[in-house]
């Protein structure tokens, strides 16, 4: 990548496992990188970025991190997710080491669900040698998706200072923060919410997409970009963000029942805090008197018992917001990125209504036994 970058190459990063990419004709000539990203919509769009969207945000990314020089950093995902590729790039940019090794790093970066699995491989290496205690591991950067607050909270018992940081292919960082403070705006980034909606303007976002691609990005004629993602500000004061901001998930993942609107992160969020949830996906199928039913898929905790779990969101949601429907599966797919792939879960669904198997890459679906 750099020794094209170099020669004044654009480059092209896409996941090895999907269908071959080729870079799109007439890119802009500040054209640095195209990268290949579906999210959970499961439909690849490029997104074009010049050098300078990434390099401008690297002292900022270093104050907010602390990864230096002398640091040994953990990537945790594959090359082709952005998330990734920036650390990467960023690592090598300011001197310090890659490192695929979790009992030598000093910094790691993860999505929220990788992280659960981080801290259970250095929890088991700590039972297997007392002096690994001694990690040098001390900060982790999470990304990708919301963070689970329990989670957070086991990763800082465990001694490490976590940051987390809120942003997109197209606009880059957009907020971040160091838990167990709020999400604030990226220095740099200012911020806008248009009814409900997050509109962005700063130095580090995309070119958008080549033309004839069509996806969630706009921007707006004063530079704000968006790609549809709802937040609320936790204060405000003239329109500005002072006391955080909290996201909500994309728009296109809003499902409108009975005359309201529900965002599905929205309820996976109050869903995965029940007792025996290792994971949840939230969707909705059409219904001829409601317009949609919302489903909820989960993912069983090992040895979990879910019998009560229809009473126990009934105390945590709005009824609205309920699901109407509960689905199993052993396992969810995810995105590079580490979010649920909502397509999938919404195809397994889809299958499983019309008595077709489960596509490919989509889970098996069974109904989530009556409570006796």
């Amino acid at each position: 990548m750099f020794a094209a970058a170099a020669a004044g190459r654009p480059v092209v990063v896409t996941d090895p496992a999907g269908p071959p990419a080729a870079a799109p004709s007439d890119l802009p000539p500040e054209t640095f990188l195209v990268v290949v990203t579906s999210g959970t919509s499961g439909h690849p769009r490029p997104v074009l970025r010049t050098a300078a969207s990434w390099t401008s945000s690297f002292a900022a990314f270093g104050d907010l991190t602390g990864i230096g020089p002398d640091d040994r950093v953990l990537l945790t995902g594959p090359l082709h997710a952005t998330m990734h590729l920036f650390a990467a790039v960023h690592t090598l940019a300011v001197g310090a080491h890659l490192v695929d090794d979790p009992a030598s790093a000093t910094v790691a970066h993860a999505v929220p669900s990788r992280l659960a699995t981080l801290l259970d491989e250095l929890d088991d290496l700590d039972d297997l040698d007392a002096a690994s205690a001694n990690s040098p591991l001390r900060t982790v950067v999470v990304a990708g998706a919301s963070l689970p607050d329990a989670l957070a909270a086991r990763a800082r018992d465990r001694g490490l200072a976590v940051v987390e940081y809120y942003g997109a292919a197209e606009l880059s960082f957009v907020a971040a923060r160091r838990v167990p403070g709020p999400l604030r705006p990226f220095p740099g980034a200012e911020i806008e919410l248009r009814a409900g909606v997050l509109w962005v303007r700063s130095p580090y976002l995309s070119l958008g997409y080549p033309g004839g691609v069509d996806g969630p990005y706009r921007r707006d004629p004063d530079g704000f970009a968006t790609v549809g993602d709802l937040a609320e500000a936790v204060d405000a004061a003239d329109g500005a963000i002072t006391g955080g901001l909290r996201i909500r998930g994309r728009g296109d993942a809003a499902i409108t029942t009975a005359g309201a609107t529900v965002v599905a992160e929205d309820v996976e969020q109050a869903l995965s805090t029940l007792p025996g949830v290792a994971a949840v996906a939230v969707v909705g199928v059409p219904h001829p008197r409601l317009g949609h039913l919302v489903v909820a898929v989960v993912q069983p905790a090992p040895g979990a018992d879910l019998t009560g779990i229809r009473g126990d969101a009934r105390r945590r949601l709005r009824a609205q917001s309920l699901p109407r429907r509960w689905l199993i599966a052993d396992s969810l797919p995810r995105t590079p990125g580490g979010k649920v792939a909502r397509h999938a879960v919404s195809a397994a669904v889809a299958a499983l209504d019309d008595g077709r198997p489960a596509p490919a890459g989509a889970p098996v679906l069974r109904p989530l036994p009556s409570t006796p």
